[in-house]
C-alpha cells in the first residue's frame, strides 16, 4: 500500500488545537510531528519563525528522515507555505530541498540492513528552477559525504583518481592526473616524502572548469591524505577509523566542483588535489629529514603527522604557477583548531577583506566559518636550526595559526585564504539534516566563495 503525508504547519488553521497538543505532548523529533488523522499521513511543524535558511534545511532533514524510516513514498508541501517575510518562496524551496535531500543521507555500502528509499517531496506551485537549485546542492555535499566516508581501502591515491573521473564524465570538468613520475618530474617533493611509507604510489589530480575566461582564476587546493596513521609519529587513539577522512579538505573541493558544473555556473576555476597515504614503512620519511621545495624553500620534518602541510605546499606552488588570482586552500589540518572553535564552525586564515566575505557565504550556505588571525610573531616558532623552517611549531598552543603561517610562505602572495575543518568533517550524532558520518563540508563554502568573485 502506497503511503502519502500531507506536511502542514501547526498554526496554519488546518489542524485544531486539541490534535496538535495531544500530538506534541512528549515528542522528541525536534520541530515536528508525524501522525495518522482520519486516516491520513499528516506531519505538523510547531512553526515557522526560522531565523536562517538553515533552520529551514534542519527542519526539512527531520522530516525526511522520520518519514523514510516510516517508508512513506511521497510527502507535498506548498511554496506558499514555506515564504517569509525576510526570504522569497524560491530560496526557501531551495533551502527546503537541500535539506530534504541531506536529511535522508545514508551511506550503507556495507552493511546488510539498506536504508529505506527517500520519501519523495512534491512542492506545489515551487519554481522549478529552485528546486533543481536545491537538489544540485544536495548532490553535491552527498558527493562529497561519500568520499569521505568510503574506506581507505577502497579509495586510496591510486583509486581516487578513477573515482572523480567517472563521477565527471559527461561534464564540462576536465579531470587531469599526473603519476609519480610526473610528480617527480614537477619536484613535488612534499607528495613524493609524505607517500614513502605507502604500499600506494601518490597521484596529484588537477581538474578545470572554465565556463567564462573572462572570470578571474580561481584554485581550490585541497589535501587529500585518504588514511593518515601518523606515520612513524604514529597516532594513539583507540578508534583511529575516522582517519580515513583526512582527506576531507579534497572532498570538499570535488563537491564545490560537482556543485559548480551541475548548476552551469559561469566560473573559471582549477581544482588541485595531493593525493597520498601516510602510513609507517620502511621507507617512510623520518622525523628530522629535510624536504627541499621547488620553491627554494627547505623544511626539515619535526612530525610526520603534520604532513598535511607538506602535500598542500606543492598543491600552493602549483596555483601561483598557474597564475591563480585567488586561491584557497581546505584541509582537516589540526586539532587546534578544534579547541579554538568546537565542531560546529571551521576556521579560515588570509586575507581579512576575503575571510570575512567568506564567512558572511557560510552564514547563509550553512558551512559556518570564522575568521581567525595569522599572529606575524608565532612565525618564529617554525624555525629550523637545519632548514628554513620546520613543519611544526615550538610553540604548544596557537597550533591551528602556526600551521597558517606555515602554508603562508607557499601561497600566492595575494588573495589567499586558508581554510581548517578540522573540527567540521563529521558529527557523532544525527540531528537536522546532518546524519552520523561525515558531513560534506566545504562543497557548498567553496562553490558559492568562486561564484561570488568577480
Amino acid at each position: 500500500m502506497q503511503i502519502n503525508a500531507e506536511i502542514l504547519f501547526a498554526n496554519d488553521g488546518q489542524l485544531t488545537k486539541n490534535q496538535l497538543v495531544k500530538q506534541f505532548v512528549n515528542n522528541q523529533s525536534g520541530g515536528h510531528s508525524s501522525f495518522v488523522l482520519e486516516g491520513k499521513q499528516v506531519v505538523a511543524l510547531k512553526d515557522k519563525q526560522w531565523k536562517s535558511l538553515d533552520d529551514i534545511r534542519n527542519i526539512a532533514g527531520e522530516v525526511s528522515r522520520d518519514l523514510s524510516a516510516q517508508k512513506v513514498q511521497t510527502a507535498t508541501i506548498s511554496a506558499e507555505q514555506l515564504e517569509q517575510k525576510w526570504l522569497s518562496a524560491d530560496e526557501a524551496v531551495t533551502a527546503f530541498v537541500e535539506g530534504w535531500h541531506l536529511g535522508a543521507y545514508h551511506f550503507d555500502r556495507y552493511q546488510s540492513k539498506k536504508a529505506n528509499p527517500i520519501t519523495v517531496l512534491e512542492i506545489k506551485d515551487a519554481d522549478q528552477a529552485a528546486v533543481k537549485a536545491g537538489v544540485v546542492r544536495a548532490e553535491a555535499m552527498k558527493f562529497s559525504r561519500d568520499l569521505m566516508n568510503e574506506l581507505s581501502d577502497v579509495l586510496n591515491p591510486q583509486t581516487y583518481p578513477k573515482v572523480l573521473k567517472d563521477y565527471f564524465k559527461g561534464t564540462k570538468v576536465k579531470v587531469d592526473v599526473l603519476g609519480k613520475k610526473e610528480i617527480e618530474e614537477r619536484q613535488m617533493n612534499g607528495v613524493l616524502t609524505v607517500c614513502r611509507g605507502s604500499k600506494y604510489e601518490p597521484s596529484f589530480v588537477e581538474m578545470t572548469l572554465q565556463t567564462d575566461a573572462s572570470k578571474p582564476l580561481v584554485a581550490l587546493v585541497g589535501k587529500g591524505v585518504t588514511y593518515d596513521s601518523g606515520g612513524i609519529s604514529l597516532k594513539g587513539g583507540r578508534d583511529d577509523s575516522d582517519m580515513r577522512m583526512d582527506m576531507g579538505g579534497s572532498a570538499a573541493v570535488c563537491g564545490a566542483m560537482s556543485l559548480l558544473a551541475y548548476s552551469d555556473a559561469k566560473v573559471n576555476v582549477v581544482a588541485l588535489i595531493p593525493m597520498v597515504e601516510n602510513t609507517p614503512g620502511p621507507e617512510a620519511v623520518m622525523p628530522g629529514e629535510v624536504i627541499q621545495y621547488k620553491n627554494g624553500i627547505s623544511v626539515q620534518v619535526g612530525n610526520t603527522d603534520a604532513e598535511g602541510r607538506l602535500i598542500l605546499a606543492d598543491g600552493l606552488i602549483r596555483a601561483e604557477e598557474l597564475g591563480a588570482e585567488y586561491t584557497v586552500d581546505i584541509a582537516t589540518l589540526t586539532g587546534a583548531v578544534v579547541s579554538a572553535l568546537g565542531t560546529e564552525v571551521g576556521g579560515v586564515f588570509g586575507d581579512e577583506e576575503l575571510a570575512f566575505k567568506m564567512k558572511k557565504i557560510g552564514d547563509q550556505n550553512g558551512d559556518f566559518i570564522w575568521p581567525l588571525p595569522l599572529v606575524d610573531v608565532y612565525e618564529e616558532s617554525l624555525d629550523s636550526a637545519y632548514a628554513d623552517c620546520n613543519n611544526i611549531s615550538s610553540m604548544s598552543e596557537a597550533g591551528a595559526i602556526t600551521a597558517g603561517l606555515f602554508l603562508r610562505k607557499f601561497a600566492p602572495k595575494k588573495n589567499w585564504l586558508h581554510v581548517d575543518m578540522a573540527g567540521v568533517m563529521d558529527k557523532q550524532k544525527t540531528k537536522g539534516y546532518y546524519t552520523k558520518s561525515a558531513t560534506g563540508y566545504g562543497a557548498r563554502l567553496l562553490a558559492d566563495y568562486t561564484t561570488s568573485l568577480k
